[in-house]
Parts: structure tokens; sequence; C-alpha cells
């Protein structure tokens, strides 16, 4: 049997928050860069096909970005917004350190989205020559799409911006314990693939996926400015993803299958060791 039992996973998930929040800055600065980096990746496939398809066939793409952060150990800190606060409740991790693994993961995060940004615009207006190239357009509408658009409604957009970011993060940080309800490699990409296509079909709000989307935009010539792009899209969905992990993911499987005083269970002899979240590494038997 690959399936793991909830009360386990849920131990996995403070002992990956408490490891996560261990990790020196240099790792976290790296992973982290490589994690925007093949979100990065992600997002443009998805982009390319639903221009040459339709919107579904890009979102059940979507996913591989998130299944390779997780198999490669990677950073991604909007799973860590469900992880590692699990991880101080039990004392296990300081609010400190939580709070320096946020910072620095979203650091690599918009080193690697950049980077990706720069090569990718190269790459697909043939170093300047071509501005109208199709997935150019793409990126700057949705650019302004995540951005002015949301200005143009005032404090409704702000506050669609925000919820949207919640329910984003309810669901990326659900593919990240999704991941651990299997020990097979197989399963593990099964599982998480479902929520991931979930929120990426609705067009939900990410932190890591703005962080390509919205500087990318710019850079081909969107109309959004560096104010337009943190205070109408960035901030919000940062604040509404850190509350749709660590309440509807991190605080309620918690608190469902996690009982005061409970004593940590054993995981069964012959059994591989589940992969904790995004940016942990799979350990072999």
């Amino acid at each position: 049997m690959t399936y793991v039992r909830p009360d386990l996973i849920v131990q996995q998930m403070v002992e990956a928050g408490a490891r996560k929040a261990a990790l020196p800055a240099r790792q976290l600065v790296l992973r982290g860069f490589l994690g925007g980096a093949l979100l990065a990746f992600a997002t443009t496939l998805a982009f390319q096909v639903a221009l040459e398809t339709t919107p579904i066939v890009g979102a059940l793409l979507f996913p591989v970005g998130f299944v390779m952060i997780v198999l490669l150990g990677m950073e991604l800190v909007t799973g860590n917004f469900a992880l590692i606060p699990l991880a101080v409740k039990e004392r296990k991790a300081t609010a400190g350190s939580m709070l320096a693994n946020w910072a620095w993961v979203s650091v690599g995060h918009l080193l690697g989205c950049a980077v990706y940004a720069c090569l990718y615009g190269i790459a697909v207006t043939a170093m300047g020559s071509n501005m109208d190239a199709a997935m150019a357009q793409r990126l700057i509408q949705a650019a302004e799409a995540k951005t002015i658009a949301y200005e143009a409604l005032g404090a409704s957009g702000w506050g669609t911006v925000f919820v949207k970011a919640i329910l984003c993060n309810w669901m990326v940080t659900m593919g990240v314990v999704m991941g651990m309800t299997s020990s097979s490699t197989s399963g593990k990409i099964v599982a998480m693939w479902l929520p991931i296509l979930t929120f990426f079909a609705q067009g939900f709000e990410h932190a890591v996926v703005n962080m390509f989307v919205i500087p990318a935009g710019m850079m081909l010539g969107a109309d959004v400015s560096a104010a337009d792009w943190w205070l109408w899209n960035q901030i919000p969905v940062l604040l509404g993803n850190v509350l749709g992990g660590f309440l509807f993911t991190g605080m309620a499987i918690y608190a469902a299958h996690r009982s005061k005083g409970e004593a940590p269970a054993a995981r069964p002899q012959g059994t591989a060791a589940v992969l904790p979240a995004a940016g942990q590494a799979v350990e072999a038997k």
C-alpha cells in the first residue's frame, strides 16, 4: 500500500516545516530561484498551449512545474505559508526563522522569475525584432489584467484580488499536502496534479506566478508601473496566499487530524518515507 494516513501526513507537515525553517539563507535563495524559474516555465507552457488550443488544456499542463519543484526538492514560498506555522505552533521553529524563510525564498523567486523573463522575452521576440509575437502580446495582456484592471475597480478590485489569492493558495497548499498522501512517485504526481489544475483553471492569483507574469509583461511593453504591480497585485496576493495556505490548509488539516498531546504516529515498517512538501527531497528507504 502506498497510501499514507492523514495522521502521519500531519506529522510530516510539522517536520517539513521545521526542516525548512532551519535551512540557511544561501540554500533558501538558490532553491527559491530554481522554484520560481520552474514555475515560470510551466506558466509560459500553459499560456502557449492555451493560445493553440483552449485555456483548459493549458491548465491541464500547468502542474508540471509544481511537480518538478516538489520532486527536485526546491522551495515554493506559498507552500511554506502552510507548513512552517505548524512547526512554530509545536515549538520546533521560531517566528523569526519562519519570516526569514519566507523572505529569502521570495527573494530567490523574484530573481529566478526575472532571469527566466529576460531569457524568454529574448526567445519569443527574436531578440526584440518581433514584439507582435502572440506570446509577447499574451504576457502583456495578462500583466495588465492582473494590475490596472483591478486598479480600475478601486477598493473592490483590491478585495477581489485578495480573495482570489486566498482561494488560490488553499488549493496550492492542498497540492503540497496531497503530495504526502502517497509513498510512490507516480502516486505523488497524480495527487499533486489535481489541486494545482483546479486553481490555475479558474484564474486565481498566485504570488510566484505573478512574480513572472507581471514583470515579463512590463519588459515587453505592458502599461504597468512598479507601483501598479505591487499595490494592486503582489502585496494583496501575498497576503491572501498567506491567509489561504495557513488557515484553510495548514491549520484546518492540523486541527482535523491532530489531537492535543497526541504522540507522533510511527511510520509503518517497510514504508518509504513520505515526501513532505515542495522544498524537501525524496527520501529513499
